[in-house]
């Protein structure tokens, strides 16, 4: 018998300069992890939920096709590549390689 224990976290979030109560429903060992997290870094676990409902809302206003998200954008200088690497001459050699 599995029994999931639950806890209700109140989330602060800023619209309009006024703050509103969330009550979400959340697996209790990922409440007390995000907690410890947010004391590591000296922050609330509002702040962290608030910022990355902020991330994955928001829209830019002139928004086209190449918008790159915020946690995308984040990831951009991980990978280092020369300045003469062609990534459609390496994918067709994959291709190659992987119907031998």
């Amino acid at each position: 018998m599995h029994i999931t224990y639950n806890n209700y976290i109140f989330v602060r979030i800023n619209l309009y300069f006024m703050d509103t109560k969330l009550t979400l429903k959340i697996d209790r060992k990922v409440v007390d992890k995000a907690k410890d997290y947010a004391k590591s870094k000296h922050i609330s676990v509002s702040y962290i939920v608030e910022n990355y409902l902020k991330s994955i809302t928001q829209t830019p206003k002139n928004q086209d096709k190449n918008f790159i998200s915020p946690i995308v954008d984040s990831l951009s200088g991980i990978i280092h590549l020369p300045d003469n690497y062609d990534y459609r001459e390496d994918y067709y050699n994959h291709l190659v390689q992987k119907h031998k």
